[in-house]
């Protein structure tokens, strides 16, 4: 995600306007401008000009990074009743340009069968109930959710595909489940434990991937390797993609965890280094399957694992972190989600020493879970 966000005042881009043409670069043929333009900071191109701003939203431009955010309207559920809550969708989808400083909506997903996500339920005031999303292979991927009856909400992932700006259903699960273990690695998605409409011992256990990298007709849910037990499904567990490898614990905090390995290459499950466990104490994410990262929400403190020392490095400490609900990671970023989903907190980790900044969610609504994505292509 790019980290110059573009003035507000247009004075300066205006008067650059009227010294610049309609050509990208005079003398030269756009399409050699554009290779020439390709290696310029996406913020100076926004900057610019109004032909350089539309070549960087064009299709034909590499996309620079943007968030993407589930978010939830702001309302107090009390005062809504169960047939309310049965007839919506609770959660809105949004993508932040971090060059414009805009929100922006995302197309509205296909409502065949009807989409019924719901954050909070009104016999639940003190707690929400998890949706469970992912970002791969440049896809957004809705995997679970629950509904106003305690269901599953996805018998199917749903899919957004910025490149194409468009949403569509990926391969039926063959257990649909919530409160499940969620993640991926190399582009592929796996789901493992969880709950279907009532606890199964053998769903408990169970482990699905789906792989992104095949051919669309080929797309499946696959059987793989099953847990030794089902304590992955007492809550929402972030299974994080790391050298090949999946890296999850059953719970967060400071209680009793148990911590579990899923070896890709192998389909074998493998124990956790207890320097890892006992230090992944809230949200993890990996920076391009490279870097574990994990926010302790008690300290709101960013640490960063070392695998040859089986430890947590400290890279940042601040009160903006504290009670985090969710991270996401992607080029050079991390991007938490605050307490109550007041703002996404932005931690530039790419350079020497860190330094971050936040986002606001569009007014009347929260955050309920963010992802770095390209942006949508499309025409100024």
């Amino acid at each position: 995600m790019e980290t110059t966000p573009q003035c507000s005042k247009q004075t300066k881009n205006d008067s650059l306007d009227e010294t610049v043409g309609e050509t990208l670069l005079p003398g030269l043929p756009d399409d050699l401008a554009q290779r020439c333009l390709s290696s310029l900071s996406p913020s100076l191109l926004f900057s610019v000009c109004h032909p350089w701003r539309r070549l960087l939203y064009s299709p034909s431009f590499p996309p620079f990074f943007s968030l993407y955010a589930l978010l939830s309207p702001l309302q107090n559920p009390t005062t809504r009743n169960l047939g309310e809550v049965a007839s919506q969708n609770s959660i809105e989808f949004f993508s932040f340009d971090p060059l414009s400083s805009a929100w922006r909506p995302l197309p509205r997903p296909p409502q065949n069968p009807p989409l019924h996500l719901l954050h909070r339920h009104p016999s639940f005031l003190s707690r929400n109930l998890p949706i469970q999303s992912l970002a791969v292979s440049n896809h957004l991927v809705l995997i679970a959710a629950t509904t106003h009856k305690l269901f599953p909400a996805l018998s199917s992932p749903l899919v957004f595909h910025p490149e194409s700006n468009r949403w569509f259903y990926g391969p039926q699960v063959s257990i649909p489940r919530r409160w499940c273990a969620t993640g991926s690695a190399r582009g592929v998605v796996y789901i493992a434990s969880g709950v279907g409409s009532h606890y199964k011992p053998d769903v408990a256990r169970s482990m699905e991937q789906w792989d992104l990298n095949k051919k669309i007709e080929k797309w499946c849910w696959e059987n793989k390797a099953q847990l030794k037990d089902g304590r992955f499904s007492r809550e929402a567990v972030e299974a994080v993609g790391y050298r090949g490898k999946l890296y999850m614990v059953n719970v967060k905090g400071n209680a009793v965890k148990e911590g579990a390995v899923y070896n890709v290459e192998l389909d074998k499950w493998e124990d956790m280094p207890p320097g890892m466990v006992a230090g992944w104490t809230g949200p993890a994410a990996t920076m391009d399957e490279d870097v574990i990262y994990v926010i302790d929400e008690v300290k709101g403190c960013l640490s960063k694992y070392d695998g040859e020392k089986d430890c947590w490095v400290k890279v940042i400490e601040l009160e903006q972190l504290k009670r985090v609900e969710q991270i996401a990671a992607g080029r050079g970023k991390i991007c938490a989600v605050s307490a109550n989903g007041e703002s996404i907190i932005v931690v530039d980790v790419g350079g020497r020493a860190a330094r971050f900044w936040e986002v606001a969610p569009p007014r009347g609504l929260e955050v309920v879970a963010a992802h770095v994505l390209p942006r949508i292509s499309r025409q100024e």
